[in-house]
């Protein structure tokens, strides 16, 4: 499984980024090489990860969050999830990082 163009969408100043199926550290660089060029180039304010398709998520989706975060506060954005299954909600929770990315139920960010 791949990280594809396509799974990146700046839609009124927010990235959306669906995420893969799988998020391990094969995925991790360059999915953070993508959104990180993107955040960049295109002047995003915040930045929305989708775990619609995700069912398997390690430690290093935090890692992609956390950096995310890092990048886009700079320009006082924020980072939201959402559609995170129990799975993946549990471990977000447990990594503290709901503290810094809002978890959401819906893709409807307000801005």
């Amino acid at each position: 499984m791949k990280v594809l163009e396509d799974d990146f969408r700046v839609i009124d100043s927010c990235l959306c980024v669906r995420m893969p199926e799988e998020i391990d550290h094969h995925h991790a660089e360059e999915l953070c090489r993508i959104a990180d060029h993107i955040i960049l180039e295109e002047q995003v304010e915040n930045v929305l990860f989708d775990f619609s398709d995700t069912r398997f998520m390690d430690s290093s989706g935090i890692g992609i969050l956390i950096g995310r975060y890092r990048l886009i506060s700079c320009f006082g954005g924020k980072v939201y999830a959402c559609h995170a299954d129990r799975k993946i909600r549990r471990l977000l929770e447990l990594s503290g990082v709901q503290k810094i990315v809002e978890i959401v139920e819906e893709a409807g960010v307000d801005q």
